[in-house]
Formats: structure tokens, C-alpha cells, sequence
């Protein structure tokens, strides 16, 4: 799409429409984006399949601290306020 918006552009501009250049140079760089955005995006699919490493003891440790501590403060959430 992007080369035959480049051939149309560049026909225009050649018959005397000037905006028409900035066009010419414009397509070719969206073309060149989108294929560098499309092999970028085929590539993260390659590296989501990899395996995560297993946490260490510390990093366990700590998540169920942390996890203890959200259930602490939505504990509170949970409970209606009473008076009024």
C-alpha cells in the first residue's frame, strides 16, 4: 500500500503539486515503520514463550508478606461503615 501510495505521490508531485513532495518522502518511512513494528511484534511472541525462572525463597518470603499485608487493608473495605 505503502509503495503505490509512493508511486501516486510522486506521479503528482512530478505534474507540479509541491505538497506532494513531502508525501513522496513520507511513505516510504510509514512503510519502513510498519514492517519495523511488524518484526518487532513477531519477535515478542518468541520471547513470551520463553519460561520464567522460579523465584528464590526471599522473593516467596516476601510476596507472602506482601499478600498478608493486602489482606489486612482490604479487610477493612469490606466491612460497612456503621452510625449516621
Amino acid at each position: 500500500m505503502c509503495v503505490s501510495a509512493f508511486v501516486i505521490e510522486l506521479d503528482r508531485a512530478r505534474s507540479g503539486n509541491t505538497l506532494s513532495w513531502a508525501y513522496v518522502f513520507e511513505w516510504p518511512i510509514l512503510g519502513a515503520y510498519a514492517i519495523y513494528m511488524w518484526r518487532k511484534l513477531l519477535r515478542s511472541d518468541v520471547d513470551e514463550a520463553r519460561p520464567l525462572p522460579t523465584p528464590s525463597q526471599d522473593e516467596r518470603d516476601a510476596l507472602a508478606s506482601y499478600n498478608l499485608y493486602l489482606d489486612e487493608a482490604h479487610r477493612h473495605d469490606a466491612t460497612p461503615p456503621t452510625g449516621g
